[in-house]
């Protein structure tokens, strides 16, 4: 016989756990499962981003992403500093680098004083220097609470905190969710491990989510892309010229915040992402390709209109991703002594992006409601920052759209 769940949550990212930990919290009654397709748990963009606990300082006030990332990063700190999970608020500096960028700081400014961001400050080129000795800048903000954060650890946690709250409760690796269909007041899993039951159903797929609303007769009017981001490490030699987390002005036009260096919490210092797009939705190589995804990719009007406005950038990304000494100049952009023996070859991650069909990027957070089913449709960054608060914004959905009963 097929066992049977009251929920069961596809997906098992910091989003996927933290909606079942949450919601098995205020329910503990319920039997629930996760299910995850890797052999463990964060394989893909929660365990492939930068580690970077952010502030919220960038984000439109009033969104779902300002409101979430300020509320989840209070939140994450705290759970991490319960738990004892490796976490450090060692602060960042946002550097302009020329004067056609400061108006575009102030406004990340003002959003940040609107999304109560606290320990902010301007800050001039000479403390600029005193922060980050070998960083250049003409301006900056310093975010004192940003921070870095080991994010897997915290969905280990998440993991071990919902088995506990109830015997019954399973999480599922290695099982990927193939197909659902509902029968009645059941829905039926095909998994890569058999059929399950489930009286309701939690989609965090992450790059998987557009296809799984599809499958749930779920209308998105979204697609999602794939853009690849390539690291560097920094060198033992290079090592030294970056203390804490040093970012640039994003450019406006685009959904990434630039390439950035980072303090990694279990040592060293990354470099990067660029953003590229990939012809494999969790392709981490810069050759991989798969036929499926491309033609997906490509069949969507949506692809073209995006890719039309922004050719000029994505031409730039490419190049950089396949020339160190490009790379490097754009680096050198925020610290001017970096030298080539200084960067080495890192890891790379893949971003969930959602292009409307005009392509247009669904920039916010965004939750649909499908019969018996709940989509976290789009959660790009800061969404493992934003984790936990947005654990509670599907568990709070699910009191109401599943008619739950404490």
């Amino acid at each position: 016989m097929d066992e049977q769940f009251d929920i069961a949550v596809i997906g098992g990212g910091m989003v996927g756990l933290a909606s079942a930990w949450k919601l098995s919290r205020q329910f503990p009654n319920l039997k629930m499962v996760v299910f995850e397709k890797e052999p463990k748990l964060s394989n893909h963009q929660t365990g492939r981003n930068s580690g970077v606990i952010h502030s919220g300082i960038y984000y439109k006030p009033g969104s779902y992403k300002a409101k979430n990332c300020v509320e989840g990063r209070r939140e994450i700190v705290a759970f991490s500093k319960e738990h004892n999970i490796a976490h450090d608020i060692c602060g960042k500096l946002i550097v302009a680098t020329q004067p056609s960028e400061l108006s575009f700081l102030e406004k990340i400014y003002q959003h940040g004083i609107q999304n109560g961001i606290e320990t902010m400050q301007k800050v001039d080129a000479q403390q600029i220097k005193e922060i980050e000795p070998y960083c250049t800048g003409i301006a900056g903000i310093h975010v004192g609470c940003t921070g870095i954060i080991d994010f897997p650890g915290v969905v280990f946690k998440l993991a071990e905190l919902f088995l506990s709250v109830n015997p019954e409760n399973q999480v599922l690796t290695g099982t990927e969710v193939l197909k659902t269909h509902r029968e009645g007041e059941v829905s039926i899993i095909q998994t890569s491990k058999g059929k399950f039951k489930a009286t309701r159903l939690i989609f965090c797929g992450g790059l998987q989510s557009d296809r799984l609303a599809l499958q749930d007769q779920v209308d998105q009017n979204m697609r999602i892309l794939g853009f690849r981001g390539d690291y560097y490490d920094l060198s033992e030699k290079g090592m030294h010229k970056v203390r804490h987390l040093i970012y640039p002005v994003p450019n406006p036009q685009f959904p990434f915040l630039g390439v950035h260096f980072t303090r990694m919490i279990h040592g060293g210092v990354e470099c990067g992402p660029n953003a590229v797009f990939t012809f494999k939705r969790e392709g981490y190589g810069k050759l991989d390709f798969s036929l499926k995804d491309t033609a997906e990719a490509l069949s969507f009007a949506g692809t073209w209109k995006f890719l039309a406005k922004h050719w000029r950038f994505g031409l730039d990304e490419y190049r950089r991703a396949f020339s160190k000494k490009l790379f490097l100049n754009r680096l050198q952009k925020l610290i001017p002594t970096l030298e080539m023996e200084d960067l080495v070859p890192g890891r790379s991650g893949v971003r969930a992006m959602a292009l409307d069909p005009d392509g247009n990027m669904v920039d916010d957070f965004r939750i649909e409601k499908g019969p018996a089913s709940i989509h976290v449709l789009n959660a790009p960054s800061p969404a493992a920052t934003a984790g936990l608060a947005i654990g509670e914004e599907v568990a709070s959905l699910a009191l109401q759209h599943f008619k739950l009963a404490k």
